[in-house]
């Protein structure tokens, strides 16, 4: 695995992501994030950035100018090039009306580093696990949804999974900035060096054998895994879970997405953590 050190480190994004960002074509793993809009939005999140490309001669407007102010302030440079260039950094179809932001590689923890800094911090971890997570927009939900719920990470595949784009940054609503993520080379391996450590496994599937509502475990260090927008959890993954629970929904609803499951499942558990402390 690509291993980062602690939360205060981490940057950018390992790789492309949908829409107005793509991997870099210089050759190193950074982002381009293109058009006005994008970069703006960009900048409000406090995406990690390096560099604020503007074209020479660009026609001002509120967007340009707000980009250029809030790069100022946070120190990120600003470099005036020439439309081949920004051509070039948005490759073949990007469209950057003028303007692009680069965005270094994230910098991901461990999964057992991230396990260790809870326990040494005498906190219960409790972390999600993405197995086959593909949506950018999912991963930044989730990690939302971590932040809010007293969650200390996430921890992304290095295969067949998304990774900490730009966009997932921007769904994160600035809980990116504060919700370490870790990569794990081989998820399965990782969810049983975590068993190992007293760390118990729960999956998330609608064919789950346990009902999400009253868990009797909720006290003890957990790690909740959320299947793939489709295909729910992978069958190895499946087997290494101390417990595959289901979430209660009416029949009317087919499914839940990854985001909102891990979200439900997230509250459950820090509602029972908060009810067994009173």
């Amino acid at each position: 695995a690509k291993s980062g050190g602690r939360s205060g480190q981490r940057s950018g994004a390992p790789r492309g992501a949908s829409g107005a960002a793509r991997r870099s074509k210089s050759g190193d793993e950074s982002e381009i994030v293109t058009g006005r809009n994008a970069v703006v939005e960009a900048l409000r999140t406090r995406i990690p950035a390096t560099t604020l490309y503007v074209a020479a001669r660009i026609e001002m407007d509120d967007r340009v100018k707000e980009a250029l102010k809030v790069a100022t302030n946070r120190g990120i440079a600003i470099l005036e090039v020439m439309r081949p260039e920004l051509d070039r950094l948005a490759g073949e179809g990007g469209v950057h009306q003028g303007i692009a932001l680069k965005v270094p590689p994230y910098e991901y923890a461990h999964p057992v580093d991230l396990l260790d800094e809870v326990v040494d911090s005498g906190e219960t971890p409790l972390f999600v696990a993405l197995d086959g997570v593909t949506d950018p927009r999912n991963l930044g939900a989730i990690i939302r949804s971590t932040a809010a719920f007293g969650g200390h990470g996430v921890i992304v595949p290095q295969r067949r999974s998304v990774g900490v784009t730009a966009s997932a940054w921007k769904t994160s609503a600035g809980a990116a900035a504060r919700v370490p993520v870790a990569m794990a080379s081989n998820l399965t391996q990782t969810l049983k060096a975590l068993k190992e450590r007293g760390v118990f496994v729960l999956g998330l599937d609608g064919g789950g054998d346990v009902s999400l509502p009253g868990l009797d475990f909720a006290d003890r260090p957990i790690v909740i895994v959320v299947g793939s927008e489709g295909k729910g959890l992978s069958r190895l993954v499946t087997e290494t879970c101390d417990a595959v629970v289901s979430i209660p929904i009416s029949a009317s609803t087919e499914s839940l997405n990854a985001g909102i499951a891990a979200s439900v499942t997230l509250y459950e558990i820090s509602k029972l953590r908060a009810e067994s402390l009173e």
